[in-house]
């Protein structure tokens, strides 16, 4: 009787040693899931804040930024690196690299120089400011009506909005479309770091203004607060007869921070006085 129960409790052990895994599993899944619909709720546009593309009377561009895709060899060479290679530029650089050793060369040795560069972007928390910059405000008086009244958004003047870095760092250019780059990819919003509302710019919705009051719209420009980290290091190629490598020296670390405008949305704010 007794080896009986043994026999139970060992078996009982062994079922909960295989369930235990896919509880842990199942809960690990599900807190991804839930923080990818956080991240993602994160980023949602506001019903306060509306795309005026079609109607913006000035024509921003709309050109993306370029993903530079490296070349078999670049990928070989980059995959091999401890730290990641995502600068573009960089990456492009590398791609046009026409150093190609001999297969006889035979005890060749050398070190060719490409500069120092940022190397990558990390992101480590980006934010959405819907009221970034006011650009213009619309009133109907109507203390002294007798009728509700209507209020539109109407462009009284053109408003450029520009987007820039927090802090001063090498190479900005390089640095700024990496930035622009990740959050784009966080964010799934139309990034630039010029946008324009033209002037007689106007959108169908429409705010009621009751008699004895005073109504007033704000229109601000919304944009994305992009912080995080760029490390830097100087880039060699390194030739050992018929092989080639790359080589990081001298690698450093910096904080940074940039304002980027969300392109052809505005956000409105209605008051009643």
């Amino acid at each position: 009787m007794k080896r009986l129960d043994t026999n139970r409790f060992v078996f009982v052990l062994f079922i909960i040693f295989l369930l235990v895994p896919l509880v842990v599993f199942a809960e690990e899944k599900k807190d991804d899931e839930d923080k990818k619909k956080e991240e993602k709720s994160a980023y949602d546009v506001p019903s306060h804040a509306l795309d005026i593309s079609k109607e913006n009377t000035y024509p921003n561009s709309t050109e993306d930024e370029e993903v530079i895709e490296p070349s078999e060899l670049t990928k070989e060479l980059i995959d091999e690196l401890d730290i990641p290679i995502d600068n573009p530029n960089l990456i492009k650089m590398l791609n046009e690299t026409s150093l190609k050793p001999s297969p006889i060369a035979f005890g060749y040795r050398g070190m060719v120089f490409l500069g120092r560069w940022p190397l990558n972007y990390q992101s480590s928390d980006t934010t959405l400011n819907w009221e970034y910059q006011p650009i213009n405000k619309n009133e109907v008086n109507n203390l002294g009506g007798s009728n509700p009244q209507k209020l539109n958004y109407i462009q009284q003047e053109q408003q450029s909005i520009k987007g820039a870095l927090t802090n001063k760092i090498s190479n900005p250019s390089d640095v700024k479309r990496m930035m622009i780059l990740k959050a784009k990819e966080k964010t799934k919003l139309p990034l630039s770091y010029q946008t324009t509302i033209g002037h007689g710019t106007k959108k169908e919705n429409s705010y009621n203004v009751p008699v004895e009051k005073f109504g007033t719209l704000q229109a601000y420009a919304p944009a994305v607060n992009e912080k995080g980290q760029v490390t830097f290091g100087e880039v060699y190629i390194e030739l050992k007869g018929s092989k080639k490598t790359i080589v990081i020296k001298n690698v450093t670390k910096q904080g940074i921070g940039a304002w980027i405008p969300i392109q052809d949305y505005v956000s409105f704010s209605f008051q009643l006085k």
